[in-house]
């Protein structure tokens, strides 16, 4: 298992037309006489140490009906509205993609059938049909995705990304992306001091403000896969939550998920139609 420091050297140097700095360290020079990096260039050995952390697939949660963006919603799922002529999800299968990421499946529900057109630009998209999206959260998407949530990126897909350097084609550790904050209304992370997510709660001071991008690597992904059956079976209220309330706030401390740092400036949320008609004058006009 590589340490931190010898995965993101590593996962640097796995980058195209990459080199590892010619800076003097101890972790270098172990990572040279390992046999994993020569003449400032990651080996065959290299990238056979990164494969435990390549991702294997994402997973984007797509069946809600985005009521608060009517309009616009009445016709066309959230995910599919164009911002700037490119449709949200786009922002996002795009980064994937690039990231050398094919499998790549999206739980749809609500007028599931527009999702198809998906099909014409991304001929490998897998499509798996929620027939609970009109009665419980999206923890009824994650719970049919159970078995194949582990080592996948999973994307709120309402996301409009604008950092496509956040997806990467290797991750250390299951995580969430954050950003630091001294106070939000909306949903955030506490966290202790080594950045593990020890709650999820809608509010706080000193937290993170959550993004709902994130990544479970196997071992989470097991853990989830029994976790969410127990709570969306057998607790009060269980298929009323968000998906990520089960390993960041029922089972936290069984869990290791820890925050990603990124920006306010690294997605767009458009959570209402004024919103929407900020960030894309053209819905301002039509209507």
């Amino acid at each position: 298992m590589l340490t931190k420091e010898q995965f993101e050297i590593l996962s640097s140097a796995a980058q195209p037309d990459s080199s590892v700095s010619a800076a003097d360290s101890a972790v270098i020079r172990q990572l040279q006489a390992d046999g994993l990096i020569s003449n400032g260039k990651i080996t065959e050995s290299g990238l056979a140490a990164l494969e435990p952390y390549r991702v294997k697939r994402a997973i984007f949660i797509a069946a809600g009906m985005g009521s608060r963006m009517m309009p616009i919603t009445l016709s066309c799922p959230k995910p599919l509205v164009r911002v700037n002529n490119k449709r949200i999800i786009d922002t996002l299968i795009d980064a994937c993609v690039d990231a050398g990421i094919d499998d790549i499946t999206v739980v749809r529900g609500y007028l599931g059938d527009c999702f198809e057109q998906l099909k014409v630009k991304y001929p490998f998209i897998k499509f798996i049909d929620n027939p609970y999206f009109k009665s419980y959260n999206n923890i009824s998407s994650a719970y049919l995705v159970r078995d194949i949530i582990g080592g996948a990126y999973i994307f709120e897909s309402d996301i409009y990304l604008i950092n496509r350097s956040l997806i990467t084609k290797y991750q250390y550790c299951s995580n969430y992306l954050g950003v630091p904050c001294e106070e939000t209304p909306d949903w955030c992370f506490d966290v202790d001091e080594n950045m593990k997510i020890t709650d999820l709660h809608r509010g706080g001071k000193n937290c993170f403000h959550m993004f709902g991008i994130s990544y479970y690597d196997e071992e989470t992904g097991k853990l989830f896969s029994r976790c969410v059956e127990e709570v969306f079976n057998n607790t009060l209220g269980g298929k009323d939550h968000f998906w990520d309330d089960v390993l960041c706030h029922f089972y936290a401390k069984e869990s290791n998920i820890y925050v990603r740092k990124c920006s306010f400036s690294d997605t767009i949320e458009i959570d209402s139609f004024d919103e929407l008609c900020d960030v894309d004058e053209s819905y301002r006009m039509k209507n």
